[in-house]
């Protein structure tokens, strides 16, 4: 149970799954200080899929609360959005067009919700997909996970702003139907753009055909959770990786069964793989930059990045 006693000083809070497991707590400290922020970090966990009356709860006690300034969601994004939006007194298009909520932040007394995820997976994703890598190679795409991760990619990968660069197919693979649907409405506009699939894969073994389906050159992201909020991997052991491919497990931390499966035919199928170290660190900036009105680029997140490094 989470304890919503009123901060007695500034304070910022991670709303995630097993919060005091995560490097931002000790990370933050030191961050605070190079960014001189007068405030203190507090992790705040919830189950995945919690009842939505816990979510209203820990979204009124910042709102009322003068000291709270604010919070990053993981993991809750979608579920966080749906039970709470009425609470908020903003929230910023891409907080409305994707139906979730990153980051909680306060302007003028008003309560904000902003959707970071299409800018800091597209920052991560300029970090290693080469220029000009979806008009030269006509690769697939393939998001395992049907959460908000997966949707901010599908919305940076087909922005207008990469002209013809932009992959033909993205598919969109989950365990459950309901979020498939939920990101086929949502996403429904980028089918003039690319060709969108949304397959419904309730085992690991359906995720394998599908990853074996696709063109050397492709980008395979687990956007899943797994091995991170949840034990596994969203494939199996005898999984077959498209050659030449870049593959991205997002989380950095954990047991990353996902980025082991890989690295293990990453020689034989000449892989490049990433993991979440990047998009911890954009996703992270990202936050504090909107909750302390503060901007946050170039060689700050540099310097940034190699505090937490260290």
């Amino acid at each position: 149970m989470n304890n919503y006693e009123p901060a007695a000083a500034p304070a910022f809070y991670f709303i995630g799954v097993t919060t005091s497991k995560s490097s931002i707590m000790n990370v933050f400290p030191k961050w605070a200080e190079a960014l001189n922020l007068k405030a203190h970090i507090k992790g705040f966990d919830f189950v995945p899929h919690a009842p939505a009356k816990e979510y209203r709860e820990v979204v009124s006690f910042i709102k009322n609360d003068p000291n709270s300034l604010g919070a990053l969601v993981t993991t809750h994004k979608i579920d966080l959005y749906n039970a709470a939006k009425d609470l908020f007194d903003y929230l910023d298009p891409y907080a409305l067009k994707l139906g979730e909520i990153s980051s909680i932040s306060k302007k003028d007394g008003k309560l904000c919700g902003h959707a970071k995820d299409p800018i800091s997976s597209g920052l991560a994703l300029e970090n290693f997909v080469p220029e000009g890598y979806w008009r030269k190679y006509d690769g697939d795409v393939l998001l395992l996970g049907a959460g908000g991760s997966s949707l901010a990619m599908s919305l940076y990968l087909t922005d207008k702003k990469h002209g013809d660069n932009i992959p033909g197919r993205i598919i969109i693979a989950n365990r459950s139907v309901p979020r498939l649907e939920s990101a086929k409405k949502l996403l429904k506009d980028l089918e003039a753009v690319t060709h969108m699939e949304y397959i419904h894969n309730p085992t690991p073994s359906d995720n394998d055909i599908t990853l074996a389906g696709l063109k050397p050159h492709s980008l395979i992201v687990n956007a899943t959770g797994l091995g991170k909020d949840a034990p596994g991997s969203p494939l199996t052991d005898t999984c077959k990786f498209p050659k030449d491919s870049l593959v991205w497990e997002i989380n950095y931390r954990g047991n990353l069964i996902f980025k082991n499966q890989a690295e293990a035919q990453m020689t034989v199928k000449n892989l490049h793989i990433e993991d979440g170290w990047i998009y911890f660190i954009h996703g992270w900036t990202q936050v504090i930059s909107e909750v302390f009105h503060i901007p946050i680029d170039g060689e700050l997140i540099q310097k940034l990045s190699e505090i937490a490094r260290a």
